[in-house]
C-alpha cells in the first residue's frame, strides 16, 4: 500500500505543448528517491518497535510482576520507554499505510517522552550498573532474559540506547524525505514540522552528551589533584585543555615546566607531587588559579632559539609569561586562551551592591556647608569612625577568595596536606 500511495502522491503532471522532459525527469527522480527512503524507514521502524517490545515485555512488565526491583529503581532504569513503545507503535501503523506526513506530524507532538528519556539516560546507566553489582537476583534475571533467542545475543545496555539512536535516524530520514518532495505537496508542511521537532531532540541529546563528557573531565582533573582544597567541580565550569608549558620568571631565572589546566573561567597551574610519596606520586599540587575575567593574552616571538615563542598573560593582580618550543602547541594554547577569555568577558555584566542602588545622591559642597545639620552629621561620622576602629572578627573567606601570599620560609614549614592554591 505504501508504494501505491507514493505513486499517487507523485503522479506526473501532463506535459505542456512544448514538452518539459527535464522537469518530468526530475519529478521521477524525486519519486524514486522518496519511495526508496520511505521503504527503508518502514523497515527500520518495524525492527525498532520489535526491540522496544522486547524491553517492555521481558524486562519492564516481568520485573513489575515479580517485584525484583523497587518501583523507583525500575523507573530510573527504564524511564519512559513503555510510553515511547506505545507512541512508536502508532507511528508504525501510519507508516505502513503510507500516511507519512500525518503519522510523523502526530508523532512529533509526543516528543516529551523522548525528552524525558534522553535526560535520564546517564542516570539509568548508573543505576543499572549499581543494581548489577549489588542485586544478585536482578543480575541473574538479566542474564536469563538476555539468553532468550528473541534477543539474538543483545544486551540490555545496548537496547536502552535505541531511542537515542533512533532519533538520529529520524533526523536523516526526514531530511531526505523533505529534500525529495515538492514544497507544494500537501505533506511537505507536516514533514517539515516533524523534522523541526526531531532536530530539537537531537540537539538535546548532543548537549547532554557534551555536559556528561565535561563532567567526566572535571572529575578526572579533580582526582589528579592532591587534597580537596582546590575545587575543580563547579557549576557552569567547562574543561578546555591541558598540557605542559614553561613559566618564565620575571627576574631572568631558569624557566621551569609546569602543568596547566585551562577551564572556561580560570587557568590552573599545578606541579607534580614528590615521587617519594607512594600514594601521591602520580598526582599534582595546585599552585595558582588565575581567573580569566579581565585577562588579556598576547603572543610574543623571538625569545626562543628554535620554533615556538612566548605567551604573555596579564591578569588584574598578576602577570604570567609562558614559553613553548613547539609552534603548534603554542598556537593551540593561544587560540584556546583567546577564545576562553573572550567568552568569559562577554558573560560579565555589571553587578551593583544593594547599598549602591539605595544610596541617596550626594549634595554639593556649598549646600553641605550651609546646612544646619552639618555639625550633627560630622559628630555622627566621628562616632562611626571610632566604632569602626574597634577590633572585629575577621570575615569568613569564600571558597574562591584570594588568600594572602605566604613567604617561602613559611611555606616550607607547612606539610603537603595543608598546601593551598593561591588564587590571583
Amino acid at each position: 500500500m505504501t508504494t501505491e500511495y507514493l505513486r499517487m502522491s507523485f503522479s506526473p503532471r501532463p506535459l505542456d505543448p512544448l514538452g518539459c522532459s527535464s522537469v518530468q525527469e526530475q519529478r521521477d527522480l524525486w519519486q524514486r528517491k522518496f519511495c526508496r527512503i520511505a521503504k527503508e524507514m518502514v523497515q527500520t521502524e518495524q525492527r525498532y518497535c520489535q526491540k522496544l517490545e522486547l524491553v517492555t515485555t521481558f524486562f519492564v512488565d516481568i520485573l513489575k510482576a515479580k517485584g525484583t526491583l523497587r518501583s523507583d529503581i525500575r523507573e530510573d532504569i527504564f524511564c519512559s520507554i513503555k510510553a515511547i513503545q506505545s507512541v512508536n507503535q502508532t507511528l508504525l501503523i501510519h507508516l505502513e499505510n503510507g500516511y507519512f506526513g500525518k503519522g510523523l506530524d502526530q508523532f512529533s507532538t509526543h516528543m516529551h517522552h523522548y525528552y524525558t528519556y534522553v535526560d535520564n539516560i546517564y542516570k539509568a546507566q548508573k543505576v543499572l550498573q549499581m543494581q548489577l553489582k549489588k542485586n544478585k537476583a536482578f543480575r541473574r534475571f538479566k542474564k536469563l532474559q538476555e539468553s532468550r533467542p528473541e534477543f539474538n545475543n543483545q544486551k540490555l545496555e545496548d537496547l536502552l540506547q535505541l531511542p537515542l539512536q533512533r532519533i538520529d535516524q529520524y533526523k536523516h530520514f526526514l531530511e531526505d524525505l523533505t529534500a525529495n518532495i515538492s514544497v507544494d505537496h500537501p505533506e511537505y508542511e507536516q514533514l517539515s514540522r516533524a523534522m523541526t521537532a526531531v532536530c530539537e531532540v537531537s540537539q538535546r541529546i548532543d548537549d547532554n552528551t557534551r555536559r556528561h563528557e565535561n563532567h567526566l573531565e572535571l572529575c578526572r582533573v579533580q582526582k589528579l589533584l592532591k587534597g580537596r582544597k582546590m575545587k575543580v567541580l563547579a557549576p557552569g565550569r567547562w574543561y578546555i585543555c591541558e598540557g605542559w608549558l614553561k613559566v618564565v620568571p620575571p627576574k631572568g631565572a631558569e624557566a621551569k615546566p609546569k602543568m596547566f589546566f585551562l577551564f572556561s573561567d580560570m587557568l590552573l597551574q599545578v606541579k607534580r607531587c614528590s615521587s617519594l610519596h607512594s600514594t601521591s606520586g602520580q598526582k599534582f599540587t595546585a599552585e595558582h588559579a588565575y581567573p580569566l575575567q579581565d585577562c588579556t593574552v598576547e603572543k610574543v616571538f623571538g625569545h626562543t632559539r628554535s620554533q615556538g615563542g612566548l605567551l604573555s598573560l596579564t591578569f588584574p593582580r598578576a602577570n604570567l609569561l609562558l614559553m613553548s618550543s613547539n609552534q603548534e602547541n603554542l598556537n593551540n594554547w593561544y587560540q584556546s586562551l583567546s577564545s576562553a577569555i573572550r567568552k568569559q568577558n562577554s558573560k560579565q555584566t555589571p553587578i551593583y551592591q544593594r547599598d549602591e542602588l539605595c544610596r541617596r545622591p550626594l549634595r554639593s559642597a556649598a549646600d553641605s556647608h550651609n546646612t544646619p545639620a552639618n555639625a550633627a552629621s560630622r559628630k555622627r561620622n566621628m562616632l562611626t569612625a571610632e566604632i569602626s576602629e574597634l577590633p572585629q572578627e575577621p570575615p569568613v573567606e569564600q571558597e574562591y577568595s584570594a588568600p594572602k601570599r605566604m613567604k617561602p620560609s613559611d611555606a616550607s614549614e607547612l606539610s603537603a596536606e595543608t598546601s593551598s592554591c593561591v588564587i590571583l
